[in-house]
């Protein structure tokens, strides 16, 4: 599932589509949608004009504005969705689940070849009730150790389904989950309010190391769920993914476990 290095890399490649008038909508897919009516969408947004393109957490937020109140499309792109400008909306490919054509007949094309995304539009208030309820975004000024040490103490998750836990932090996944927790020296299984302050603060640290890195490499190369413009991922990573295979620092096999219904990466000797 794309987190937020690859949600932050979708976004910005997007956002030469801020300004275009949308002509026409269509949903090719009407279950994206649900519980909302494709039809409506598809009526609500012909005529409007993209804004601003942004993101919080997974959610990729784009701005539309028209006679009447300004609305927020809210696209979650979940396990292979993908939001592509087309020089031509009228040639798409077979995946393409929604199609914003605009004026000078190019378009943005949100592809999903599982089907599992959902576009949503809103009302700035409804979007605002929405994300209030997710956590802080891990690079953003209000992510700091004091917020992270506060909220530790007063939760008994395991430190893994803290960390996933949109509710508490906003944007990561599986991935950077169990690379930051690596990084920190934290076993994933570890209850985060028994968690002193030095490793707080290496959680921290780890969080926004990772992240940033994460960030500059994928806004450069990411293309869509599994594929990347060069010839590999060119981010190092140490635990996710590297069951059986020797540690990169102490040499012990990396090893598996089952969380939320995830598998989770780990270093048994390196991780306490």
């Amino acid at each position: 599932m794309p987190e937020l290095p690859e949600v932050e890399a979708v976004c910005r490649r997007i956002r030469r589509a801020e300004g275009q008038l949308i002509a026409s909508a269509r949903i090719l897919r009407p279950g994206i949608t649900l519980p909302q009516s494709s039809a409506e969408t598809e009526e609500t947004l012909a005529g409007r004009r993209i804004g601003k393109v942004w993101r919080r957490g997974k959610n990729i937020l784009i701005g539309t504005s028209g006679a009447d109140e300004d609305r927020v499309l809210r696209i979650h792109l979940r396990m292979t969705g993908n939001l592509v400008l087309f020089k031509d909306a009228r040639l798409v490919p077979p995946a393409a689940r929604m199609v914003l054509e605009f004026a000078d007949r190019s378009g943005l094309v949100f592809t999903d070849s599982r089907a599992l995304g959902r576009v949503h539009l809103h009302s700035l208030a409804e979007l605002e009730s929405i994300l209030a309820e997710l956590g802080p975004e891990p690079l953003s000024r209000q992510f700091t150790v004091q917020w992270l040490a506060a909220a530790a103490s007063a939760c008994g998750q395991p430190a893994k389904l803290f960390l996933m836990d949109q509710s508490r932090i906003a944007g990561l996944g599986n991935i950077y989950a169990a690379e930051a927790l690596f990084q920190a020296g934290i076993h994933p299984g570890k209850r985060m309010k028994t968690l002193r302050m030095p490793k707080i603060g290496a959680l921290h640290a780890a969080i926004v190391d990772i992240l940033r890195r994460a960030v500059k490499v994928t806004a450069a190369e990411y293309r869509r769920p599994g594929y990347w413009g060069g010839e590999e991922w060119d981010f190092p990573l140490r635990v996710y993914g590297r069951k059986g295979e020797p540690c990169l620092v102490c040499g012990s096999k990396i090893r598996s476990m089952r969380q939320g219904g995830r598998s989770t990466y780990y270093c048994p000797r390196c991780q306490r």
